[in-house]
């Protein structure tokens, strides 16, 4: 018999799009060339792709780029906080935050989630099938 999640009664997030998941410390949102072509048609762009203010090719990947602070090229910052200005078509690694394995760990690792992100833990309660679904979701 498969070891029971220790989220298996569901856990509760729902966005807030206040862009602290956007923003701090530098690293990598993979991207895909399908998603890569759905936001540049989303920015208006005839060719279908982006260009290096946008994208950056890691290896044999890419990732959207990030300013000098960290924060990701589209986290747009407002009165009310940051808003991802590519939202409606945001990659696959944004639209599965925060049901990703590393902050599913443990009721640990997912409370410290809650110091940068405040939706964690409020909000739409998600049950044990939403969570697997989002957290081995490979595309969208």
């Amino acid at each position: 018999m498969a070891k029971e999640k220790w989220y298996s009664a569901g856990l509760n997030f729902e966005c807030t799009q206040c862009g602290n998941c956007c923003s701090g410390e530098p690293g990598y949102v993979w991207t895909t060339k399908l998603e890569i072509r759905r936001i540049s048609v989303f920015l208006g762009r005839s060719d279908g792709w982006l260009d290096k203010k946008h994208l950056r090719r890691v290896g044999l990947r890419y990732s959207l780029t990030e300013k000098p602070d960290g924060d990701c090229i589209f986290l747009k910052h407002g009165r009310d906080g940051g808003k991802c200005a590519i939202y409606d078509v945001r990659p696959l690694q944004c639209r599965t935050w925060p049901f990703w394995n590393q902050n599913l760990r443990s009721p640990e690792t997912w409370n410290d989630c809650c110091e940068k992100c405040p939706a964690i833990n409020c909000g739409t309660h998600h049950d044990f099938e939403q969570i697997e679904k989002l957290r081995t979701l490979r595309s969208w």
